[in-house]
């Protein structure tokens, strides 16, 4: 059994590994190294590290659209292209090309949340669950049927948290796929097109926080927020990404303290940082001021205490 696999980040590189235990992968495909950091330092995926780490050959080409590429692929002789979260459109002649099919290991409830961050909006919509579906891709985006499909609760989850839970689903459900393909027990689910929707790439700037928003969303924007598109604001008059919040009022404590805190205004009580919204009060309990290290609420607010007073106020980060 020969497999191409094909995928980018952390929820990609999880199965990639549960994957190789199993079966012969004969090469990974991962995106072009990107420029991280200051330094414009080339830095490789986590599927290309892994793949690297466990001796698979890795691929990296920017289309599918040259010959070569298609060339490339075709002397894999695949059996299965496995595709998670990859971040490519592939042409037609990338999906002929296995002699079974072109799986995708997709983080939604198909058809909720088609397209390329079903994770991050099944968090922001307040979804109460998700889940994987393993699907046979066609040229439609997330259009094809599935054959194998299992849930899991979202709850208080934060991004990382639930992609990891999320992979390690997809990894068992994979594997549950391709054993009933192979013994020809698959049975396909055909997608219902009223019930879908479209989970967008998360934009720039779209994960930040502002006081005249509900402080439940933004709770849930906190939770869905990364490094590549984190949740920032102003907080007494200095740049700040909001890593860990919450509602305020989850205990008596915080309704005491949250207690007539109008939005936009920063409250620190009881070695509590809050940030009052347009219907209540986000506690914070780890953010990272611009220029600083990552730090917890109680250090950031004894040294704005200092500076500031008990009491100031917090904007959206273009306010």
């Amino acid at each position: 059994m020969r497999i191409v696999f094909m995928g980018t980040p952390n929820f990609a590189a999880t199965i990639l590994e549960d994957l190789s235990q199993h079966y012969n992968v004969v090469a990974a495909y991962t995106r072009p190294d990107a420029v991280r950091g200051r330094g414009k330092k080339l830095v490789a995926s986590p599927v290309k590290e892994t793949a690297m780490s466990l001796g698979i050959p890795v691929e990296q080409p920017t289309t599918f659209k040259a010959p070569e590429a298609i060339a490339t692929l075709e002397q894999y002789r695949p059996d299965f292209i496995i595709v998670a979260a990859y971040g490519m459109i592939l042409p037609i002649d990338v999906l002929e090309c296995p002699t079974y099919h072109c799986l995708n290991v997709h983080a939604s409830l198909l058809p909720r949340w088609r397209g390329a961050a079903p994770i991050e909006h099944a968090i922001l919509a307040d979804d109460e669950e998700t889940g994987v579906c393993i699907m046979r891709m066609e040229e439609g985006l997330d259009t094809g049927p599935f054959c194998v499909c299992r849930t899991l609760d979202v709850g208080e989850k934060t991004l990382p948290v639930l992609a990891d839970e999320l992979a390690n689903l997809g990894s068992h459900a994979l594997l549950t796929a391709i054993m009933q393909i192979l013994r020809g027990q698959e049975r396909w689910v055909v997608q219902k097109e009223s019930d879908a929707t479209y989970a967008h790439k998360i934009e720039k700037g779209e994960l930040d926080l502002n006081p005249a928003l509900g402080v439940d969303l933004l709770a849930r924007r906190v939770r869905a927020s990364s490094a590549g598109h984190p949740s920032k604001c102003v907080v007494l008059g200095k740049g700040a990404t909001i890593i860990d919040a919450c509602r305020a009022d989850y205990d008596e404590q915080g309704k005491v303290a949250a207690s007539g805190l109008g939005a936009g205004q920063v409250r620190f009580a009881s070695k509590r940082l809050l940030l009052g919204c347009a219907d209540g009060a986000l506690e914070v309990f780890r953010l990272k001021p611009d220029g600083k290290k990552e730090m917890d609420a109680q250090a950031f607010a004894a040294g704005a205490a200092a500076l500031h007073g008990h009491d100031g106020e917090w904007t959206a980060q273009h306010a």
